[in-house]
């Protein structure tokens, strides 16, 4: 049996998916609650891009851009450390987490350029 701490090391092949799992869950998140907040209360369209609304959603995209380029850093770091599986495993994984980094970006492009709830 493979202990937490096991799982947890940057070269361990369970970070192919905690990248993407990241993206979705933010995904889920920041649109959700879009949803949810111009449902509750939505900010005046006068007001335009600049709105706490937009601006808690760009906190939100800010935060996990900057945890999946960090964790693809490390990962590249350990690749870095490592040879054969443990080095392929880590490499992988740093290209997941900069796919989903990426991911979040270009998802995240029209909080600073549309108003919310048109």
């Amino acid at each position: 049996m493979v202990s937490m701490m096991e799982r947890l090391r940057l070269t361990h092949p369970f970070h192919f998916v905690i990248g993407l799992t990241l993206w979705c869950i933010w995904f889920v998140a920041v649109y959700g609650g879009h949803a949810v907040a111009c449902e509750a209360a939505a900010p005046a369209s006068e007001q335009g891009v600049f709105t706490l609304l937009s601006g808690g959603l760009l906190l939100v995209s800010v935060l996990t851009i900057a945890l999946l380029a960090a964790l693809a850093l490390w990962c590249c770091q350990a690749a870095k450390q490592h040879q054969g599986r443990r080095r392929f495993n880590a490499a992988i994984s740093a290209g997941l987490y900069l796919f989903s980094a990426l991911g979040v970006v270009f998802v995240a492009l029209p909080i600073i350029g549309v108003p919310p709830c048109l």
